[in-house]
């Protein structure tokens, strides 16, 4: 004898029809759910290729065929300051140049006052001297860890008559999580520049 299921409309119960959506719901909430930890897309860095840089400016230096450099147009800029534009990526370093005139301390204690203030929001500074007296190139590279504004500035100088300052930045809120592998692909180009580095 074939059984079937009859639900009427009414005031008559449909106890079969609560049995059927009692079981379904529990079937369903028996599922376990486990929050994902927080993830970030996957970025895809261009192959490490470098050009010359050489201007009416007096430095020359290499940098990465995938940036570009542009004069800095603020309106407060000065001769020779120029961006370095990684339009993929939204950053860029910018260069602050000076001609020295028995000032050099000044500069260099400014450079360390303007990377300094960053402890704020950084979880540590660390200091890497670069020198390199045939060439006569001497500066700091300061990495600064956690989510600071800037994470990588530097200066180079030659003691006596140049003075050139460098500061990367990206126009995205800082997160030292998603922004680490960046930082970390960008400090090699800014250590390479330092490295080919020359004054005219």
């Amino acid at each position: 004898m074939n059984s079937r299921i009859i639900i009427s409309s009414g005031n008559s119960r449909y106890p079969a029809f609560f049995i059927i959506v009692a079981i379904l719901l529990g079937i369903a909430c028996q599922r376990n759910y486990t929050p994902k930890p927080r993830g970030y897309l996957r970025v895809e860095f261009p192959e490490k290729i470098y050009t010359r840089f050489d201007s009416t400016c007096p430095y020359v230096f290499e940098y990465p065929v995938y940036a570009r450099i542009v004069p800095d147009t603020d309106f407060n800029s000065e001769p020779c300051w120029i961006n370095m534009e990684f339009p993929t990526f939204d950053g860029k370093i910018h260069f602050s140049y000076k001609q020295v005139h028995q000032n050099l301390n000044e500069y260099i204690e400014d450079s360390r006052s303007l990377t300094y203030k960053h402890t704020i929001k950084a979880d540590a500074i660390t200091e890497t001297v670069y020198t390199d007296p045939g060439l006569n190139v001497h500066g700091i590279l300061y990495d600064i860890k956690g989510n600071a504004a800037s994470s990588l500035q530097f200066y180079l100088c030659d003691s006596n008559e140049h003075f050139l300052r460098g500061s990367l930045y990206f126009n995205v809120q800082p997160d030292k999580d998603s922004l680490a592998p960046v930082i970390a692909y960008f400090k090699k180009d800014i250590i390479h520049l330092i490295e080919t580095f020359e004054w005219k």
